[in-house]
C-alpha cells in the first residue's frame, strides 16, 4: 500500500532568473512546496557546480529542484512563474518600443 503522506514529487527549474530566485523561494513556501536544492552551475564549464551564490554569478545559471507531497503545488508553482517571466518580458518589450513613440 502506498502512503501518498509519504510522498514527494520534484520539479527540477532549470535557468532560473537571477532577480526572481526570492520572489520563487516565497512562492514555494507559500504553496507548500520546498526547495531541496538549488545550485549556480557554470554556462562555460559543466564541472564548475557551486551549492551557494559565487562571489560573481555572471556566467552561471541558477537551477533549483522543488518538492511538494501534492504535484498540482508544483504545477502552480511553475505556472506563476512562467507567468511572471512572459509577464516582465512583455513590459520589457513595450519599453523597448518607447523609443518608436515621437515625442513632441
Amino acid at each position: 500500500m502506498n502512503n501518498s503522506n509519504n510522498t514527494y514529487n520534484r520539479i527540477e527549474m532549470k535557468n532560473v532568473n537571477k532577480d526572481m530566485v526570492d520572489w520563487l523561494e516565497d512562492i514555494v513556501e507559500e504553496n507548500k512546496g520546498k526547495i531541496e536544492k538549488k545550485e549556480w552551475k557554470s554556462k562555460y564549464n559543466s564541472y564548475v557546480v557551486y551549492d551557494y551564490e559565487p562571489f560573481c554569478s555572471d556566467g552561471f545559471e541558477i537551477n533549483m529542484q522543488i518538492s511538494s507531497h501534492n504535484p498540482s503545488y508544483l504545477d502552480f508553482i511553475k505556472y506563476l512563474y512562467d507567468e511572471k517571466m512572459q509577464t516582465l518580458d512583455f513590459l520589457n518589450s513595450c519599453m523597448e518600443n518607447q523609443s518608436f513613440i515621437k515625442k513632441d
